[in-house]
């Protein structure tokens, strides 16, 4: 069913990952979602976040002026004294022998390490109960590393890279083509720039790694009429990637997938690039702070999350449907209350159609972080890469100067979320390039 391209978003005239119901947010709690192209609808856009499906739930990760692009954001990449293995993909999928969910009390959560046995082709990675995990690295830079928000993401038992920005699990070589899939935080908003786009950064930044013909100027601007890329394709780069998608707009019924891959083009080694989910999270934050049954919620943030696996099984189960090759990195969902899910937390919450708290926001929580597990199981399971956003963007919210938050930094940190709530600013843009830098470099 049709969903309008960033309304609200336009009226707002704002761009990064605020409070709103954006298009693209990805969250880890339900506070971005995806104001500009979802207004109408039950869910929001954005890139990045935790418990709600619309595009900005509650984190999202950005980066800042202090925390550029090349340092990335003080929680997830650092090489520390971290154990971390980067290696070759993974394939198959993994036999958990025990997963834990996240305990919550309100305000922190926490998960217990179990140890897991996988079937993978690369290099082993295995969590042992007694032993630093492989993902310790990603509670680096938080005052608080006990109260942190802690995803099981070692149930899967993932290759981690060694920088700590994402996985590792692809060796992207040759790429002859760059798709941009996904919601607004890939489209980009105002009142970032064109050239502050993370896929515009990013563009410039493949095109040197890989000898790509460069887009235009135009590619790298967004249309505010229909919430896409004022140019669909230039150089060697197309964007099919709207303002307000969600995970059911990759295949059909969507569209994004079929338009941005006519057959003439498979033989092309190709890397795609996408976030999406922040709007079904933001969708599905609110259903739940109007009182749609937790169970309900549960099961249809399962049902996102199923469909950012098909999709990927789409591009990988066929080799010959690539046979010159495929690459796949996504980003998990960031939120921008900063791991407390206080809706509230952003001061144009309500534009965004979070107008409500949370009965028990440890509920949302636990929601927020089920929803990213998977989108991890889904990297493990195809073989494809997975940044950490969520990570990343937590404790550069709404909450970021609030000590009891579970993603506290400390004092004077910088919003990586700009007035929408779910949208990321100049400067969170620059983070998110950074890390999908990071993930295909290594």
């Amino acid at each position: 069913m049709p969903r309008p391209a960033g309304l609200l978003a336009l009226l707002l005239a704002i761009g990064s990952p605020a409070c709103g119901e954006t298009e693209d947010a990805s969250a880890t709690a339900p506070t971005s979602g995806d104001t500009s192209s979802e207004a109408s609808s039950d869910s929001t856009d954005s890139s990045g976040g935790p418990p709600t499906t619309t595009d900005g739930p509650v984190t999202e990760t950005g980066g800042s002026d202090s925390d550029s692009a090349t340092t990335g954001p003080t929680t997830g990449p650092t090489t520390g004294d971290e154990e971390t293995t980067s290696t070759t993909s993974t394939t198959g999928t993994t036999d958990t022998t025990e997963t834990t969910s996240p305990v919550t009390d309100g305000t922190t959560t926490s998960t217990t390490s179990t140890s897991t046995t996988s079937d993978t082709t690369g290099d082993e990675t295995t969590g042992t109960t007694g032993e630093p995990s492989n993902t310790d690295c990603l509670l680096e830079g938080f005052a608080n590393p006990d109260m942190a928000l802690k995803l099981d993401y070692d149930q899967f038992d993932p290759v981690i890279g060694s920088h700590c920005k994402g996985t590792n699990h692809q060796d992207i070589t040759d790429i002859e083509r760059v798709v941009f899939l996904g919601d607004s935080v890939t489209v980009g908003t105002p009142p970032a720039l064109g050239d502050d786009y993370y896929r515009s950064k990013l563009a410039d930044v493949l095109v040197d790694r890989f000898g790509l013909t460069p887009p235009n100027a135009l590619w790298k601007q967004a249309n505010p009429i229909d919430g896409v890329a004022l140019v669909k394709e230039s150089g060697d780069f197309v964007s099919c990637s709207k303002w307000g998608a969600r995970t059911d707009d990759f295949l059909p019924p969507g569209n994004q997938v079929d338009d941005c891959f006519p057959p003439d083009m498979f033989d092309k080694r190709t890397l795609v690039i996408t976030t999406m989910g922040g709007n079904d999270i933001a969708a599905i934050a609110k259903d739940g702070a109007n009182g749609t049954p937790l169970d309900e919620v549960k099961a249809n943030a399962a049902e996102a999350a199923d469909l950012l696996r098909q999709t990927a099984h789409w591009f990988v189960d066929d080799p010959q449907k690539f046979p010159n090759g495929v690459f796949l990195v996504f980003a998990n969902v960031y939120e921008f209350t900063d791991g407390t899910a206080d809706l509230m937390a952003c001061p144009a919450a309500g534009l965004g159609g979070f107008d409500k708290p949370w009965e028990n926001p440890a509920e949302l929580i636990d929601v927020m972080i089920g929803f990213n597990e998977q989108f991890m199981s889904v990297a493990v399971e195809t073989g494809t890469d997975m940044i950490f956003m969520l990570e990343n963007f937590c404790g550069h919210g709404f909450k970021a100067g609030d000590p009891s938050a579970p993603c506290y930094r400390g004092p004077n940190q910088q919003n990586w979320f700009d007035l929408t709530c779910i949208h990321p600013t100049a400067q969170g843009h620059s983070v998110i390039a950074d890390l999908f830098t990071a993930v295909i470099d290594e």
